[in-house]
């Protein structure tokens, strides 16, 4: 496995294996086995898989965990070679921003729901920094995790409006035992609310089977999931929707399949969930 945190270099590592395919599979780092799933995942699709680790400031506000976001370079290098990854590209800020960015990449509808709402600029910090490392890596794949689901629909509808060649593959959550979604935020958790969190899943799923028992009040449907998570877990409601699932449209009467979108925050750590529901 080679890895370097220069653009030039890892530009020269996959310009030799441009007669292959190549998967990119973008992370923050501090893995875990969701990622180590992302990875299996790009192997099944390509010949060549780069891992893209970087905390990206542009994703995060002023008052969010950029500087205390988990990151251990080493143990990340680690599980990477020894899940068969080829080339890991680890800039640090300078190198993928050294001067002040003066175009970014905007978005409309999709980025003034959820997560959009709740970060402002979250969004357009991710495409943009997804966009430089597709054109850096220029992968003819890349895989991304459903817990992300909104980021997943966002960076689809990127690839499309901008003709970007790239296969974007989406890979279901990796979830504990107990239901709860990996994270690399769960470590911030206490070892309560981590048992706690488990509900979240737990909630999503009992409100997936009231849909298909026949309940349309999407109303109804959050005022139940509120009422779980407040019930069982120390933990606080910061957002809850429920979107069509094909364009995160608003929906009132459940009458087509929907994504339940959910964030709890907790003392330290706010953690986010969705579940797709068939109708």
């Amino acid at each position: 496995m080679e890895h370097t945190s220069e653009i030039r270099e890892v530009r020269a590592l996959l310009d030799k294996k441009r007669d292959k395919t190549i998967a990119l599979v973008p992370t923050m780092g501090f893995l875990h086995e969701g990622h180590a799933a992302l990875i299996e995942e790009a192997k099944q699709h390509a010949d060549i898989v780069a891992v893209s680790i970087f905390v990206n400031p542009l994703q995060f506000g002023p008052d969010e965990d950029y500087d205390s976001y988990p990151r251990d370079l080493e143990r990340d290098l680690n599980i990477c070679e020894r899940h068969g990854v080829d080339i890991v590209f680890h800039p640090t800020a300078g190198e993928m921003y050294p001067d002040e960015m003066e175009f970014t990449i905007g978005i409309k509808s999709m980025a003034g729901i959820l997560d959009g709402v709740k970060r402002p600029g979250h969004f357009e910090g991710v495409v943009t920094v997804v966009g430089k490392l597709f054109n850096i890596i220029r992968p003819d794949i890349a895989v991304f995790g459903q817990k992300d689901r909104q980021q997943l629909m966002i960076i689809e509808r990127y690839v499309e409006n901008f003709n970007v060649p790239v296969k974007i593959v989406g890979v279901p959550t990796k979830r504990e035992e107990s239901g709860l979604a990996k994270s690399s935020r769960n470590v911030y958790l206490s070892e309560t609310e981590f048992e706690e969190a488990a509900e979240i899943h737990a909630a999503l799923t009992n409100a997936a089977e009231q849909i298909q028992s026949g309940t349309v009040s999407a109303d109804k449907v959050k005022s139940f999931i509120r009422l779980h998570i407040e019930q069982r877990t120390g933990g606080k409601v910061d957002d809850l929707a429920i979107h069509a699932a094909h364009d995160l449209k608003t929906v009132d009467n459940i009458d087509r399949d929907v994504i339940i979108f959910i964030a709890v925050q907790f003392e330290k750590a706010r953690l986010i969930d969705n579940l797709y529901v068939s109708i």
